[in-house]
């Protein structure tokens, strides 16, 4: 078995590069990775079946490593060190460097679903409309200065500024069109730097789409505390609209941007299928939100 380190040295702060892992790696037992780039060519053909590929980076960054473990059979193990860091929050993974590199070292590992769409895949959620905005526009120092703030500072300074479009949503047999003002279709609980996804987890077998219709700030607001702190969707809104099934296919009348695990990933239209059970992470647990419904392929 082989350890790869793959280290993003611009994720984050900057404070959580290849050396401060490097460290921790060796105090835990994890002697001498290979370190690596995905910039670099060549060295992913040999990554094995048994390996465990450790990347320290963002959602960004964590994608591409999942997307070369589900591709070799390896294992994946996220080393927390971007602004988000929303899938290393499915895992429930230990604030504490020491402790998630003795977890790496003992190999504690579960399965969990990756969403699959055109020729890539998302871990945490695909967002089309004012979603991507944060990930289109909050970069360089203002992302620095904020950290996980900025994805929100950004919603709410253009939310005003979005007049919305029209778009169809299929998901299983649930079908809705409207008028919107984003739409999230999320594999795992996290968005946005730690915003839960209602009843939700990574290991479910289905995708969770978010639907919000255009409103006034203030009634977009008191929707969102409410969802955050009752841990549920409400089953009919003026607002929200919460779908759940096993593929999502959402058409808009016109071509609107898509981004996925917060990168700029095309344009519409959108199909997404969960594959369930098809990556190996290392974690002690995968959580759930709210009172997550793992069987039922939900509705409205």
């Amino acid at each position: 078995m082989t350890y790869w380190l793959v280290a993003n040295p611009q994720a984050g702060d900057g404070q959580r590069g290849r050396d401060f892992w490097l460290e921790h790696l060796e105090n835990a037992g994890v002697s001498g990775p290979e370190c690596c780039s995905f910039q670099e060519q060549g060295w992913q053909a040999h990554v094995k079946a048994d390996d465990v590929v450790m990347v320290a980076g963002g959602d960004g960054s964590v994608n591409a490593g999942a997307s070369l473990c589900v591709e070799r059979n390896a294992t994946l193990a996220v080393l927390p060190s971007g602004t988000a860091n929303d899938f290393a929050r499915n895992l429930a993974l230990p604030d504490d460097p020491a402790a998630l590199c003795e977890l790496v070292q003992q190999g504690v590992t579960q399965l969990v679903d990756v969403a699959e769409f055109g020729d890539g895949i998302f871990l945490n959620v695909a967002h089309i409309g004012l979603g991507t905005l944060p990930a289109r526009e909050s970069k360089g120092s203002a992302k620095k200065l904020l950290g996980r703030f900025s994805y929100g500072v950004e919603l709410l300074r253009r939310v005003n500024a979005k007049r919305g479009f029209q778009a169809e949503i299929q998901c299983d047999q649930a079908f809705v069109r409207g008028h919107w003002l984003s739409i999230a279709v999320s594999n795992g609980a996290f968005f946005g730097g730690g915003n839960e996804i209602p009843q939700a987890t990574a290991n479910d077998g289905f995708l969770d789409v978010i639907a919000v219709k255009p409103r006034p700030l203030f009634q977009l607001l008191l929707t969102f505390f409410l969802v955050q702190f009752s841990g549920k969707s409400p089953t009919r809104t003026s607002t929200v609209v919460h779908l759940k099934g096993r593929r999502c296919d959402i058409l808009t009348s016109n071509k609107k941007t898509v981004t996925v695990d917060g990168d700029e990933a095309g344009k519409t239209p959108l199909h997404a299928v969960c594959r369930k059970h098809c990556l190996r992470v290392v974690g002690s647990d995968v959580v759930s939100t709210g009172e997550a419904e793992k069987s039922r392929p939900g509705l409205e």
